[in-house]
């Protein structure tokens, strides 16, 4: 028998505290975790919690992941939340598997107690999108938010 030769560990394009990825259940339970971790994910990137840039985050990334678990949950598929920061930015992704459903941005009536997480998003986010989900099925929705430097505020 030959042993097989090791494969090379590719060579990362970027440093590994600059990307955090989870995936959590599409549950509300699961929503909440990633909140919960994008807030202490930020507070060791420098930006510490109850920061502007600490809280808008978390604030999308709880938007982005109640829309995921409620309108693109498949039973038995994860949700997936990414986190990349590039310089004064941060980019928030969260992918569900259902991809048939884009995601509807419209004013609520003041008596409706849903329907401007979207809006919300819009507000804080520099901008925000669709797209196909790369190697898997669905959708990711996207936020891009100025960060600043570590420390800083937006």
């Amino acid at each position: 028998m030959t042993p097989t030769p090791p494969t090379p560990t590719p060579t990362p394009t970027r440093p590994a505290d600059t990307v955090f990825e989870l995936r959590f259940t599409s549950t509300p339970r699961g929503a909440r975790l990633a909140r919960r971790l994008t807030s202490y994910c930020l507070d060791r990137w420098g930006h510490p919690y109850g920061s502007e840039v600490n809280d808008r985050a978390s604030l999308v990334v709880a938007e982005l992941a109640a829309n995921a678990v409620t309108h693109g949950r498949v039973p038995g598929r994860d949700a997936l939340l990414r986190l990349v920061r590039d310089g004064g930015l941060l980019r928030i992704e969260v992918g569900d598997t259902r991809g048939e459903r884009e995601p509807v941005v419209r004013e609520a009536g003041d008596d409706e107690e849903a329907g401007r997480g979207l809006l919300i998003v819009g507000a804080l986010a520099e901008s925000w999108g669709v797209a196909a989900r790369v190697g898997a099925p669905g959708k990711t929705v996207w936020a891009v938010l100025r960060a600043g430097g570590p420390g800083g505020s937006a």
